[in-house]
């Protein structure tokens, strides 16, 4: 299992010898389309501490920017013979379409607004540590709800494990029909977190957003930012999550970001590179066969 492995690396990573030699000769490209440096750095970080050859294509200064489709960029890796390719793009479904193009194992590092798998298994390998199981527990994804794909790729994952998923947000931040994904919708943040584990928090992307979805971002953060005030009606053990970067004083307060006893934000981002780790290695020995 995935999360399994993921452990193993998790006590790896804390050890002074760090470096493995599993996927030596292998080759891992990051194709980010996107600006990203925690996926970025940790898949690059899990490349190189399994001893594969790591490269980071810049896409704003390669072929695509300069017209090149993503077509063409599928032949030119293909020459190259990779072993594995990372890929984000603001586009849904690229990452599925270069899949079909190129002879190698494809990771999405986050598509536009449909999935970032990685992250709801690094978020459920977070819970698991702290928690034990992740089946039975409450969890709830609040803010930005309609432009994340963290907020996919966890409702799905969460639902597969067994746990009660709720969403959180204004009515324009919800996409229609999310009922049918398996979880409870709440319109108000106080309601939404009663009696909640897990409280996971979401960026507010402006960068996506077409139009007035909140009225402004005072009103926002008054309503559904997280504060110690809304987060008294989750269970006092609740565990704070948000897959960064935050935006302090918009979707969570900085004393509640901060919280060494509750907020686990920092455990997440040393679980990115545990569980890149494992897929890395899973799908490069599959490719290899």
């Amino acid at each position: 299992m995935l999360l399994d492995l993921s452990d193993s690396y998790v006590e790896r990573n804390r050890s002074s010898d760090k470096k493995l030699s599993t996927l030596r000769g292998r080759t891992v490209i990051n194709l980010f389309f996107e600006n990203s440096t925690r996926t970025r750095t940790s898949f690059e970080l899990a490349g190189k501490r399994l001893g594969a050859d790591v490269i980071n294509m810049q896409v704003s200064t390669s072929s695509v920017s300069k017209g090149e489709t993503l077509i063409d960029t599928a032949v030119t890796l293909n020459a190259m013979h990779l072993d594995a390719l990372v890929v984000r793009h603001p586009d849904s479904g690229a990452v599925s379409l270069l899949a079909e193009k190129v002879n190698c194992a494809v990771i999405n590092g986050g598509d536009g607004s449909h999935e970032h798998p990685t992250q709801a298994l690094l978020d459920a390998l977070t819970i698991r540590r702290r928690k034990g199981r992740l089946s039975g527990l409450r969890v709830a994804i609040c803010g930005d709800v309609l432009h994340s794909r963290v907020a996919r790729s966890n409702i799905h994952l969460l639902n597969i494990m067994g746990a009660h998923v709720r969403v959180v947000a204004p009515k324009t931040l919800i996409p229609s029909g999310i009922e049918r994904l398996g979880v409870e919708v709440f319109h108000d943040m106080r309601a939404g977190l009663k009696d909640c584990d897990i409280v996971m928090m979401l960026r507010v992307q402006t960068e996506r957003m077409q139009g007035n979805f909140i009225p402004s971002i005072r009103e926002f953060f008054h309503f559904f930012g997280l504060d110690y005030a809304k987060l008294e009606m989750a269970k006092p053990d609740a565990l704070i999550m948000h897959p960064g970067p935050m935006n302090r004083g918009v979707e969570i307060d900085s004393d509640v970001a901060d919280d060494v006893e509750r907020s686990v934000i920092r455990e997440q981002v040393e679980m990115g590179v545990a569980v890149r780790m494992a897929v890395l290695e899973v799908l490069t020995r599959t490719e290899g066969g």
